[in-house]
């Protein structure tokens, strides 16, 4: 039931671009005897601008095809060329995972120069925290792309209103809409969100708003009761004071 969903399309984007994010990190560091730092970036950069390559850019493209021979190979070999619209679709995704790596490079430098002035740059490429890169995957994710099911000669959008629209490496596709989450379903494994603790001050997928899916929620007192403003007593043990706080605690409906 799960096969094909938005959030099937994210987990196959991340774990891509989780493995080409590793991998590179790896080689970079020395810790891989395939690999190393880019070699392409040793020479040129701008001297009329002050800078030139140096330091470790991370080798990308290894990770890149690492990920490839790793996550699309075996996808390949159990579908027959990935003929199956499921799988495009899963091939599709791993390689936008890759891309939002690529995409998220970036130029540090560091300066060289008397006094710490930068009249010379040596610069390198890096790539972003996989925070960031998750960030940008979960915004592909909230903006996803359903797609017919029906291969032809390339993945093709579900509105036929939209066919002409290209789709682009970055954007995650996904053939099937999901179940409703909101909604216990024992048969799907769905727990559902009745009785999940939700913030209710947050905007986020943590607030009471979206987390109980527009069902309200049920606002209870706890009592706490803790061990507070211990103090060493010569010699030799420990006296505490007894603290007591009382919190709301709010539950979706």
């Amino acid at each position: 039931c799960f096969v094909g969903t938005k959030e099937t399309a994210f987990i196959y984007a991340v774990t891509s671009a989780g493995l080409v994010h590793s991998v590179t990190r790896l080689c970079s560091a020395g810790n891989v005897t395939e690999c190393s730092c880019d070699t392409n970036l040793r020479h040129g950069g701008s001297a009329s601008e002050g800078w030139h390559w140096g330091g470790c850019s991370d080798d990308i493209h290894y990770g890149m095809s690492f990920s490839r021979k790793f996550l699309d190979v075996p996808i390949k070999n159990v579908t027959g060329k990935s003929r199956s619209g499921l799988a495009a679709m899963n091939l599709h995704n791993n390689e936008a995972g890759r891309q939002a790596v690529a995409k998220l490079m970036s130029v540090d430098c560091r300066c060289h120069g008397v006094s710490g002035s930068c009249a010379v740059k040596t610069c390198w490429k890096t790539m972003s925290s996989f925070e960031k890169i998750g960030w940008f995957l979960k915004d592909k994710y909230e903006n996803s792309i359903q797609i017919s099911d029906r291969l032809k000669k390339k993945l093709r959008r579900k509105e036929k209103s939209q066919r002409k629209i290209p789709i682009g490496k970055e954007d995650l596709l996904y053939v099937n809409k999901s179940p409703n989450y909101c909604v216990e379903d024992e048969k799907l494994g769905i727990p559902g969100t009745q009785g999940r603790e939700c913030n209710r001050t947050s905007d986020g997928p943590d607030g009471c708003n979206l987390l109980c899916c527009g069902r309200g929620y049920n606002t209870h007192v706890v009592r706490h009761v803790e061990r507070c403003e211990c103090k060493f007593v010569w010699c030799c043990y420990v006296r505490c004071r007894r603290c007591e706080t009382m919190t709301d605690v709010h539950t979706c409906k």
